[in-house]
C-alpha cells in the first residue's frame, strides 16, 4: 500500500511539472486606437502621458491616434509645444493619423502638419476600421 501510494504521488509530481518541449505562451498583442477631436491643450498633454504609460507596461503595443476636427491643432507645426513628445512617441512606434477631410474643410495643408504625421482620408472611417479589426477604442481627452 505504501509503495502504491509513493508511486502514485511520484507520478502526480512528475506529471505536474511543465514540459520542456512546450513552447512558451505567446503574449497577447495589444492594439489601441485613440480618438482625438478636442482643442483642449491640457487633453493633448494628458494624451502624450497616457501613451507613454501604456508603452511602459506594453512596449510592443500597437497604438494609433486618429486626429480630426478641433483636435487637429495637436498635429500642427505652428506653436506646438508638444512636438518633441510627439516625435519621441513616433520613434516608439505610435502612429499619428491626421484626417485629410478635416484638413480640407479647415484649409490646412500638409506642410502645416508635423512631418511625423500619417494621413487618413476620413477619421471616423479609420476609427471604425480599427475597431472592426479588433483594436480597443479610447476617446482622448477628459
Amino acid at each position: 500500500m505504501k509503495k502504491t501510494l509513493f508511486w502514485a504521488l511520484a507520478f502526480w509530481c512528475v506529471a505536474s511539472l511543465p514540459s520542456f518541449s512546450q513552447k512558451p505562451k505567446k503574449m497577447k498583442e495589444h492594439a489601441i486606437v485613440f480618438h482625438l477631436a478636442t482643442p483642449d491643450t491640457a487633453a493633448y498633454r494628458a494624451l502624450t502621458k497616457q501613451l507613454n504609460n501604456v508603452l511602459e507596461v506594453w512596449p510592443t503595443a500597437k497604438l494609433e491616434v486618429v486626429v480630426h476636427n478641433k483636435g487637429i491643432g495637436f498635429m500642427k507645426k505652428e506653436g506646438n509645444v508638444l512636438t518633441s513628445q510627439i516625435e519621441a512617441l513616433t520613434q516608439k512606434g505610435v502612429v499619428f493619423a491626421v484626417c485629410e477631410n478635416t484638413m480640407k474643410s479647415q484649409k490646412i495643408t500638409k506642410d502645416q502638419i508635423l512631418p511625423t504625421a500619417q494621413y487618413v482620408p476620413v477619421a471616423l472611417i479609420e476609427l471604425a476600421l480599427k475597431q472592426e479589426e479588433g483594436w480597443s477604442y479610447i476617446k482622448a481627452g477628459f
